[in-house]
C-alpha cells in the first residue's frame, strides 16, 4: 500500500498557483461550476499534482479560504470593542459576498452534503475562529467592556447568526450602518438587567 502524500514535499509555487486558480474561478464561475480541471489548467499543473495533495475540489477550496481567512478575518483589539467587531464582521461579510461566487459560501453549502468537509470546515476555518471571537470577548471582560458573566456562547449567535440568517435566506447582507445597529443591540443584551 503506497504511503500518504507528504505535504512538506508540496513544491510552494504550485501550490500558491492551485489555491490562487481556485479562488479566482469561484469568483469568476462560482463554486458549483468549478472543476479540478479548470483549476489545473488556470494554475498550469496537472489533475495528478492536485489529487496528490488534496482529494477533492473542497479540499482545495478549504484551504485557499482558509489562507484568506487567516489574514482578512483577524479580530483586531484597539481598545473599543464595538469598532472592532465592526471591523472583524466586515470582512467576515467580504469573504460571504456575492454569495453566489463566494468560495465560502460555496464551501459552506457543499458541506451541507459531505460529512467530511463539513467536519474539516468546522475544525480548520470555524473553530479556530470562534476561539479567537472569544479570546477578544474575554479581553473586553477583562477590560471592563463587556460584563464578566458574558455567556460567550451565546454572545457568538447573536452577534454572528444574524449574518448567516441573512445568507442563507438571500435576505442580502448587512452594509456598515445596519450591522453598527445589529452590533449595538447585540452588546446591549450584555448589559444590565434592566430593573
Amino acid at each position: 500500500m503506497a504511503a500518504p502524500p507528504n505535504p512538506l514535499r508540496r513544491n510552494e509555487a504550485s501550490r500558491r498557483a492551485i489555491l490562487d486558480a481556485s479562488l479566482q474561478l469561484c469568483a469568476e464561475l462560482g463554486y458549483r461550476r468549478l472543476t479540478i480541471e479548470a483549476i489545473a489548467a488556470r494554475a498550469g499543473v496537472s489533475k495528478k499534482t492536485i489529487y496528490r495533495w488534496w482529494p477533492s475540489k473542497g479540499a482545495v477550496v478549504l484551504e485557499a479560504v482558509d489562507d484568506v481567512a487567516t489574514t482578512v478575518t483577524e479580530h483586531p483589539n484597539t481598545g473599543d470593542l464595538a469598532a472592532d467587531l465592526h471591523t472583524q464582521l466586515t470582512a467576515v461579510i467580504g469573504l460571504l459576498t456575492p454569495a453566489e461566487t463566494s468560495a465560502a459560501v460555496g464551501l459552506i453549502a457543499e458541506a451541507l452534503h459531505d460529512e467530511e468537509l463539513a467536519r474539516d470546515l468546522r475544525e480548520r476555518i470555524i473553530r479556530p475562529r470562534i476561539d479567537e471571537f472569544k479570546e477578544r470577548l474575554r479581553q473586553a471582560q477583562r477590560d471592563g467592556q463587556l460584563p464578566a458573566d458574558a455567556d460567550l456562547d451565546v454572545a457568538l449567535d447573536l452577534i454572528y447568526g444574524p449574518l448567516y440568517h441573512r445568507l442563507v435566506f438571500h435576505l442580502g447582507l448587512p452594509g456598515p450602518d445596519e450591522l453598527r445597529t445589529l452590533l449595538a443591540h447585540a452588546l446591549r443584551a450584555f448589559g444590565p438587567p434592566p430593573r
